[in-house]
């Protein structure tokens, strides 16, 4: 495995991501505890929920949000399940 990188993301309900990696780790992400404790103009609008459903896997292999990455996270806390506030 050359670079650690999201093969799937699966929307849980309630702001929650399921996201597979290409080593075979699953790990299951509440994003919205993350905006919450981090308010901010750029981050806020990901507490509407049809906002939120639309991430993407980028082409670095990292979940995003927003055409510019307004919402992004480093692949290692991801992969590690915890997010620094």
């Amino acid at each position: 495995m050359k670079y650690l990188r999201i093969e799937k993301a699966d929307y849980m309900g309630k702001l929650t991501v399921m996201l597979t990696f290409n080593d075979g780790a699953v790990v299951t992400i509440n994003f919205g505890s993350w905006i919450a404790a981090n308010p901010h103009p750029q981050y806020n609008r990901y507490l509407d929920e049809k906002k939120f459903k639309k991430f993407y896997i980028d082409d670095m292999g990292n979940i995003a949000w927003g055409k510019n990455r307004d919402l992004y996270f480093p692949i290692n806390e991801l992969h590690n399940g915890s997010l620094a506030t």
